[in-house]
């Protein structure tokens, strides 16, 4: 139902039930309302419109209680024309930005994404990887001490991947050297996937031209990045144990359902591969998405672009249909922004 089809005292009064079933996740009641600051109506008047809300199909109320709460339609109206979103605070950014820009491999930097988002929402967060590998641009291999080394992965689109490597004794500088050179020619414009064939078969058929130090690093690295790439995740889920809230006692069934669809790590690639076109994050709510409907919970999600703005992942969470979307639609955005320069972070001026 269009906004413009209720007058000021519908409108504020559905705005007051929704906001607070959001925040306490209870129903609203005529004389909650009524008390509330700028209704100068009488119990039996707020009755009187929150049965004309629900005979739109904008409220419902629970058998259990004489008070009110949204249905999916109530709150799809409200998300889209009355909610006033409240921007990150400067302690959740500083958090975001300074847990994003820790060193490390990129599976590291989702990881900790999903779980930052799971604990500032209280839900769980969830991080989609892109399905395809970034071509690679070149690798270094910066000695550590301790008989390790640091190999530096830089992809074309900025994007950076660091392993440590134990090296063989008396390994020297110039071995690392002549391992990174000849590593970084092989892999130009190839994903890693291909990198680590192309080099296989190199060496396979005798045809590099290393010497013993360096065919032993290469060989090292081999065995590190073929491991990593096996296990490199297509969706990353982290916090389920916070939609297990108060509330959740009281319909277990509900949480129980939401959690079995959150293991179904295919449907749920699905669904957020569905928000890669968008241009800030869109809401997903209830039976809105197949997934979900039985469990009437909620996603936020919202993509995560490169240094030349193409798409390469969605972050964002999961939990029942009360979230605190104000707050939250606007921090999954701002921390797909902070996701999507960390990874590019080590790509130079641009």
């Amino acid at each position: 139902m269009p906004l413009n089809e209720m007058n000021d005292r519908a409108r504020e009064i559905f705005r007051l039930v929704v906001e607070g079933y959001l925040d306490s996740g209870q129903p609203v009641g005529s004389k909650a309302l009524a008390t509330a600051e700028g209704i100068n109506l009488s119990p039996a008047s707020i009755r009187s419109v929150l049965a004309d809300l629900e005979r739109l199909g904008l409220l419902a109320a629970p058998h259990t209680s004489a008070g009110r709460m949204p249905t999916e339609s109530g709150l799809r109206l409200f998300v889209d024309g009355m909610m006033q979103v409240a921007e990150p605070s400067q302690a959740e950014r500083i958090a975001i930005e300074r847990e994003l820009a820790r060193p490390g491999p990129v599976e590291d930097a989702l990881a900790k994404t999903s779980a930052m988002l799971s604990s500032l929402s209280a839900c769980a967060g969830v991080v989609m990887v892109p399905a395809c590998e970034p071509s690679l641009s070149q690798m270094s291999l910066v000695p550590l001490g301790n008989g390790r080394a640091l190999a530096v992965l830089v992809g074309e689109d900025g994007a950076i991947e660091n392993r440590v490597l134990d090296l063989p004794p008396g390994t020297d500088s110039s071995a690392l050297e002549q391992a990174g050179n000849y590593i970084s020619a092989q892999m130009a414009g190839r994903t890693l996937a291909e990198a680590v064939a192309a080099v296989k078969r190199e060496l396979a058929g005798e045809r590099a031209s290393l010497d013993a130090a360096a065919r032993d690093l290469v060989e090292r690295g081999l065995a590190v990045w073929t491991e990593d790439a096996a296990r490199r995740p297509v969706l990353i889920v982290r916090g389920q144990a916070n939609l297990l809230d108060e509330t959740a006692i009281e319909d277990l069934e509900r949480v129980r359902s939401l959690i079995d669809d959150i293991e179904r790590s295919e449907q749920v690639a699905a669904l957020l591969a569905s928000a890669r076109d968008a241009d800030s994050a869109r809401i997903f709510i209830g039976s809105e998405n197949k997934l979900f409907s039985l469990s009437g919970s909620s996603v936020i999600a919202s993509p995560y672009r490169d240094r030349e703005g193409r798409v390469i992942g969605v972050v964002g969470v999961i939990g029942p249909t009360r979230l605190n979307y104000a707050r939250l639609v606007p921090m999954v955005d701002f921390t797909a922004r902070s996701l999507g320069r960390s990874l590019g972070r080590f790509s130079g001026p641009g």
